[in-house]
């Protein structure tokens, strides 16, 4: 077992503040004059501080922070704020004239300072705005903050994956690598830059052909961090529950059945939620992606051959997903479904057949992960250089029009996308989703669209369903009912990795401020950053600055793409 100490000279990602919109405007608004304020709660490492801070940047505030070593000492937290040792009658009153406190970690406070925390929430002169981490025990005053009632809480849930991969653009990683790592830690930022600054020097983040990006193959690199995740099941003393585990481990990416394992121990292990037994009961896996990928990193050489056994012959297991995609496509459904084999191959190293790739790559395609399909079509054609099926996804994938034959549904379908739906009137499935989004586009039925966007997206047709919306903006007569539909429309596109379409034009960049529209317009036209700068009196860096914010709101990282997003508006 290896363990990877952290590196300052690897790359370490900027993590600007992204995603988090919603959020951030319901902390700012719970801090301002007039309001109580909120405590945000969420696992460690999820942004909770970083959230805070970005709400109240620019508002005078103090601020206190409760740490591990110091939970025995009173008032230790305020220690910067209280002069002296104080009563709480005498500390509530010190801290009267701070109009606005923000309290981190508050789960790690003294029982002194909670207890004050507590108090100036009672007593409602002094906005609160504090972070706790979920899951840990933290002092009766403070979790009587929200359970009491005395503050609103907002429990933060993880980065989506669309947001994760906008965090990791400067990194340079392909689509595959961005999934693994959004699964592998769970929404943990914290962990997410640990692991990726220790693949970064350890070699493992190796160059994808053809393109710019880098990918991760092999093991999940122990850093501290990592073993600090993995606590719970290093914790586990019994030697039967550790076999238990180590044994599900090295039997991903399949389930284990019930019938291979000690009942009694998979009982305590499920109690303890380091276990998942599915729906049915027959199979049981980890909790969590990290904890697999963990134990098979820190397990010995031998013990990992003993308990991988013979090689396996995935191939079984590839075809009944390769057959589990190609029904939902021909079923005109895309929503997700599980398909770990070929993910599990791939951070492998190992090749993918072709036939499977090309079904993956266009099951992405239509879900509008376009840069998730290009990758899976380049997995196949490192196998196959010139399969037929993989060329054509990857080409359909950059945005090519379809060629298919005119029996195809798809195609006909497109035909739609691009607006002219009476080419196909009574050509696509009675009653299907397409059917309705042709037959509402052609009525010129704002609402109809919107309700055809709204059976697309049931459906997993992401790209399609923001197509739908943006062309029920342009059927609306009601200005808010427009207004609805671009704000809909836009979310959706923000979860298509990019993804441009005649549809869509003119939507995206209705989305930025007048000054990110005046400066994308301009690196657009080919202007550098510090051009730019000179030419509207602005620093470079804030130039910099908007043309990040912007590539958030784009849905790209690549500077390239801005001549095509502006010509299309």
């Amino acid at each position: 077992m290896r363990t990877y100490e952290q590196d300052d000279r690897t790359t370490k990602p900027p993590w600007p503040f992204t995603g988090r919109e919603d959020e951030l405007e319901l902390v700012r608004a719970a801090s301002a004059a007039g309001r109580p304020g909120i405590v945000v709660t969420g696992p460690a490492g999820h942004g909770k501080t970083r959230l805070i801070t970005e709400a109240v940047r620019g508002t005078e505030h103090a601020r206190v922070t409760g740490t591990p070593g110091a939970r025995n000492l009173p008032y230790a937290a305020f220690a910067h704020l209280l002069p002296d040792a104080s009563s709480p009658h005498r500390a509530v009153r010190a801290l009267s004239g701070v109009r606005l406190l923000v309290v981190d970690d508050a789960h790690l406070l003294d029982e002194a300072s909670a207890a004050l925390v507590h108090q100036l929430a009672v007593h409602g002169r002094t906005r609160l705005v504090v972070a706790a981490v979920d899951g840990v025990p933290a002092p009766a005053a403070v979790s009587r903050l929200w359970s009491g009632e005395l503050l609103p809480r907002l429990a933060l849930e993880p980065l989506p994956r669309e947001d994760i991969a906008h965090l990791l653009t400067p990194a340079g990683l392909n689509p595959l690598t961005v999934l693994r790592l959004h699964r592998t830690c769970g929404g943990d930022l914290r962990l997410l830059r640990d692991v990726l600054a220790a693949l970064g020097s350890t070699g493992r983040l190796v160059p994808v052909p053809g393109t710019r990006e880098r990918a991760w193959r092999g093991d999940l690199p122990v850093t501290p961090a990592v073993r600090e995740r993995l606590a719970p099941v290093l914790a586990r003393s019994r030697p039967e529950e550790r076999e238990t585990l180590e044994r599900l481990a090295f039997a991903e990416p399949l389930p284990l059945s019930l019938d291979d394992l000690e009942p009694d121990v998979l009982e305590r292990l499920e109690a303890d939620g380091l276990i998942r037994a599915d729906d049915q009961g027959g199979t049981v896996t980890l909790a969590q992606p990290l904890y697999g990928a963990a134990l098979r990193a820190t397990t010995g050489r031998l013990r990992a051959l003993r308990l991988a056994g013979a090689p396996r012959d995935h191939g079984p297991a590839l075809e009944t997903e390769r057959r589990l995609m190609a029904r939902a496509i021909e079923q005109l459904d895309v929503r997700s479904v599980p398909a770990p084999v070929g993910e599990w191959l791939v951070a492998e190293g190992a090749v993918l057949p072709p036939g499977y790739a090309a079904v993956r790559a266009r099951f992405a395609r239509l879900r509008g992960e376009t840069r998730e399909a290009a990758a899976w079509a380049r997995e196949g054609l490192r196998e196959a250089p010139e399969d037929a099926g993989c060329r054509a996804e990857l080409h359909l994938a950059g945005g090519e029009p379809v060629r298919s034959g005119d029996d195809d549904v798809y195609a006909r379908y497109d035909v739609v996308r691009v607006g002219d739906p009476e080419r196909v009137a009574g050509r696509l499935p009675a009653g299907s989703a397409f059917a309705r989004h042709a037959d509402a586009l052609a009525r010129g039925d704002g609402h109809a669209l919107d309700r055809a966007a709204e059976a697309l997206e049931r459906r997993g047709f992401l790209l399609f369903a923001a197509e739908a919306r943006a062309q029920a903006v342009r059927a609306h007569r009601d200005p808010r009912a427009a207004r609805v539909s671009r704000t809909r429309a836009v979310a959706l596109l923000r979860r298509c990795q990019g993804a441009r379409t005649p549809a869509l034009a003119g939507l995206v960049l209705g989305e930025l401020t007048a000054r990110q529209r005046q400066i994308v317009t301009l690196a657009a036209a080919g202007l550098s950053n510090r051009e730019i700068a000179e030419r509207l009196t602005l620093s470079v860096r804030t130039v910099g600055n908007h043309l990040y914010s912007a590539y958030g709101r784009l849905g790209t990282g690549d500077r390239g793409a801005l001549p095509s997003l502006c010509a299309s508006a």
